[in-house]
């Protein structure tokens, strides 16, 4: 099966003057003109050489803060009114007429108001010329002793240029200057005086590094652009049709031989640049010349009087200046014939119209419509420039409007990469022109955030260089030194004047016979001459043709030679084409061969997606099997944690009541452990007992006249243990011989952190009046533990009770579980499991031990 015809793809477009990875911005220079009035109001200041600023004058609205509203905007240079025009030159133009002369292309314009100096900067004034005529007088004080004879460059439609040898050159000067009004100006001729100041440059100024190895040509153009229409100010036509004539009453007379002007259009040459289909071009030789035609031009070009300014350009002139470039042979002698090696540069001047305000300049008619395209071109060129600001610095795409005004399409090139652009931003600085120097701020501000690709070097032509300074040194032809053919043509006797005004004139006919004699015995002798060249020639061309015959016989011979070894080359390559169709059999044999495998591959690859389909649509069934069991479980999770949390929650209700059973008790042991002693109790008597059962009697003292009993001590169970003796001062000594005593023991007054810190057991000695008036001492027994907080903490295991009863046993009061007797007479009580008070009591760090218990409880669960 053939494949399917395509279209053939495009080529990209390669710019011969671009390089995509170096950029430079628009360079955008301001230079402020001075005021006319030394009285009036100024709104621009000069901050230094970068930066003005603007100032709202009086009378203007103020902004909200009520304070004057201050701007300022930077330029790559801001010149002042003091700035001269060589002093611009040097800085804004002369880079642009170095890459002009090195191959490179330049686009320079003016913009501003109406009225700020755009056309003095560029044309200039008497006595102090413009960027204008110091560009064309660098380009031919640089190019002077290097520049072609006229008319060897001839231009021609379209925008490039042709290539003549010397001879038909000559041949063209001989036929223009024979014409009665010839069209290109003559550098003999005087300058004219009108603008003879203009281009009269004190300051010698030539480029360097000049290639003296070609010859160059230069070309001007003028033209303008009116109402969006394309004139060329060069073009030679009756009746002078780019202004019209007009009576007193501005209304234009009518005339039968009136020749309306013919605007131009706007082609695309073959490298993709713009220019104007059928534009004069003319070739210049000086700055004089050159001058004289943009001179005449100029006159031509539409300028009215507005209301701001008396001549106001109607229009956007562009001067063109094309230098032509094309090295010499190898002999450096004649310019090389090769139109492949021409090197075309452009420096395009522009004087934009200024733009205005309708209600400020009183326009009505003609005046009105050309503001309107005047302001519209300026639109245009600034829309041009926001969407390439915005196409560089965020990336995107969009169309460029290039084609919505003849101005912008003219120069699209310029900002497509074709050379460097400058703009200098004229303004005036005073107060009435604020808010359109404001809006051309702004314009500036926009136009230098564009950058343009850079141009790039010519291409060398690949030739040895100092060609011409090694003709010199042979002899040849220096500077303007005639041609041979010219000085033959020259040694021929001048005719005389041919002309007979009178009948009876007899000198005229005889002179010219003469002279004709002269003429033809020249040419007789010359014609003798060239005989015996001719005879001489056609004997060294007769030995050339033997020499030729014999050559041919030798070159026959060896060709003879070659033909059997060409014919042994055709039996092998017979043989070569047998053994080739063989192989292409054997090909198709295996073409066929792989077709079959191919087929059996795409049925195994059919059966695998299917099977890979199948395996996908199961997993897709096992993911969602999956996540529906992954839910079921969460959902009873979810159920079981919401049980889990309503159990535990009953839990810590039911733990919480009994947590607060036991600290009621334990409230009721610190109020037992606490309890002030202030007074030390006494032993009532017997007899107010018996007067009085509320009272609880102390035991009777023991008989003065006994003999004394040594004490014993009653040995604690735990003596192997360090001992906390808590012992409150209101404690009151018994005296019996059964006394606690704990070997090693800390004794206390008062609990302390200190003690606890050093023990491990804690004995607090309680005391209180029994029911039958005896004292009674409780020792209550604990342990001592650490806590996480950094304190100790006390929790109590045991009471021990130390009872005395009167000798009589009249009354004995038992506890209600009774423990085994002591020998000493006195009884020991336990209590039960909930008497013992087996709870922990904390102490914290730094406390005493006493009012400051606290119950030391589980903290409740958080949920998880």
């Amino acid at each position: 099966m053939k494949p399917a015809r395509t279209k053939t793809p495009r080529k990209p477009l390669v710019k011969k003057g671009s390089q995509t990875n170096l950029k430079d911005p628009v360079g955008v220079y301001c230079r402020v003109r001075p005021l006319s009035f030394p009285d009036q109001e100024c709104c621009i200041e000069v901050i230094n050489n970068t930066t003005v600023q603007l100032h709202t004058p009086e009378g203007y609205r103020l902004n909200r803060n009520g304070d004057y509203k201050e701007t300022q905007y930077s330029f790559k240079q801001v010149f002042g009114t003091h700035t001269t025009q060589k002093e611009l030159f040097d800085v804004v133009a002369n880079p642009l007429v170095d890459d002009l002369l090195h191959g490179k292309n330049g686009l320079l314009f003016t913009y501003g108001v109406t009225g700020s100096g755009k056309t003095h900067t560029m044309t200039g004034s008497p006595g102090e010329g413009g960027l204008l005529p110091r560009c064309l007088d660098m380009i031919f004080n640089s190019i002077g002793l290097f520049q072609a004879k006229r008319y060897v460059f001839k231009s021609n439609d379209r925008n490039s240029m042709d290539i003549q040898c010397e001879v038909d050159a000559l041949l063209e000067r001989q036929k223009r200057e024979a014409m009665p009004n010839p069209k290109t100006p003559s550098s003999k001729r005087q300058i004219d005086p009108e603008f003879a100041d203009m281009i009269t440059v004190q300051e010698f100024c030539k480029a360097e590094e000049i290639d003296e190895d070609s010859v160059y040509g230069v070309f001007v153009s003028y033209i303008e652009i009116y109402n969006n229409y394309i004139y060329d100010l060069l073009e030679e036509v009756p009746f002078d049709p780019i202004k019209p004539k007009w009576n007193s009453g501005s209304i234009p007379m009518r005339n039968t031989d009136f020749i309306p002007p013919q605007s131009k259009l706007l082609r695309e040459d073959k490298n993709h640049n713009m220019y104007v289909a059928g534009c004069t071009e003319v070739e210049v030789k000086s700055t004089e010349e050159a001058f004289e035609v943009f001179w005449r031009g100029q006159k031509k070009r539409r300028i009215a009087n507005t209301h701001l300014n008396r001549e106001s350009s109607r229009s956007h002139s562009v001067f063109n200046i094309r230098l032509v470039q094309a090295p010499l042979d190898a002999d450096g002698d004649n310019v090389l014939q090769e139109k492949e090696q021409i090197t075309i540069s452009q420096l395009s001047l522009v004087d934009l119209a200024g733009s205005e305000r309708t209600n400020r300049t009183k326009a009505e008619g003609n005046r009105l419509r050309e503001a309107g395209n005047i302001n519209q071109s300026l639109m245009t060129l600034r829309t041009c420039m926001e969407v390439l600001r915005e196409n560089q610095m965020y990336g995107t795409n969009k169309m460029v409007p290039y084609r919505d005004s003849k101005l912008t399409h003219l120069f699209k090139n310029y900002f497509d990469g074709e050379g460097k652009v400058r703009m200098i931003v004229c303004v005036n600085p005073k107060a009435e022109d604020y808010e359109e120097s404001l809006q051309v701020m702004r314009f500036a501000e926009v136009t230098q955030e564009v950058e343009v690709a850079r141009p790039v070097d010519k291409a060398i032509c690949g030739l040895t260089p100092g060609r011409r300074l090694r003709n010199q040194a042979r002899g040849g032809p220096v500077g303007d030194e005639p041609l041979a053919i010219e000085v033959v043509l020259q040694s021929f006797p001048p005719l005389p004047s041919c002309e007979i005004l009178d009948i009876n004139d007899e000198q005229t006919l005889p002179r010219l016979i003469e002279a004709l004699e002269k003429r033809h015995h020249l040419r007789q002798v010359m014609i003798d001459e060239f005989n015996k060249q001719s005879v001489t020639f056609k004997a060294l061309l007769q030995e050339f043709d033997n020499a030729v015959l014999n050559k041919e016989n030798y070159i026959q011979g060896k060709l003879n030679e070659k033909e059997k070894v060409i014919s042994g080359q055709k039996l092998e390559l017979e043989r070569l084409e047998k053994k080739n169709k063989t192989l292409e059999y054997k090909i198709e044999i295996l073409e066929k061969t792989t077709t079959i495998y191919e087929e059996d591959k795409r049925n195994l690859q059919q059966e695998l997606e299917t099977q890979n389909q199948k395996l996908q649509r199961q997993f897709s069934d096992k993911r969602r099997l999956e996540a529906r069991l992954q839910g079921m479980v969460t959902e009873t999770t979810m159920k079981w944690e919401k049980e889990c949390e309503r159990r535990v929650a009953a839990k810590q209700l039911e733990m919480q009541n009994k947590l607060w059973v036991k600290d009621e008790k334990l409230k009721q042991l610190k109020a037992i452990v606490t309890e002030p002693k202030t007074e030390k109790p006494e032993r009532p008597s017997r007899e107010r007992d018996r007067e009085k059962v509320t009272q609880r009697p102390v035991s009777p003292s023991p008989v003065p006249n006994a003999p004394p009993v040594r004490l014993r001590h009653r040995r604690s169970r735990s003596a192997g243990d360090r001992w906390v003796d808590h012992k409150p001062a209101s404690n009151v000594q018994t005296e019996t011989v059964m006394q606690p005593h704990v070997p090693h023991a800390i004794t206390v007054s008062v609990a302390n952190e200190k003690a606890l810190a050093k023990c491990d057991k804690y004995m607090l000695t309680h005391q209180e009046l029994a029911s039958d008036g005896e004292i009674e001492t409780k020792l209550i027994k604990g342990d001592v533990y650490k806590t996480r907080g950094g304190g100790q903490s006390v929790q109590f295991t045991d009471i021990e009770t130390l009872k005395q009863e009167s000798q009589s046993g009249s009354r004995k009061r038992r506890s209600s579980t009774e423990a085994p007797a002591q020998p000493d007479g006195t009884e020991c009580e336990w209590t039960d499991v909930e008497t013992r008070c087996s709870v922990a009591v904390e102490m914290r760090a730094g406390s005493q031990l006493g009012p400051g218990y606290q119950h030391h409880a589980q903290p409740k669960r958080k949920k998880p």
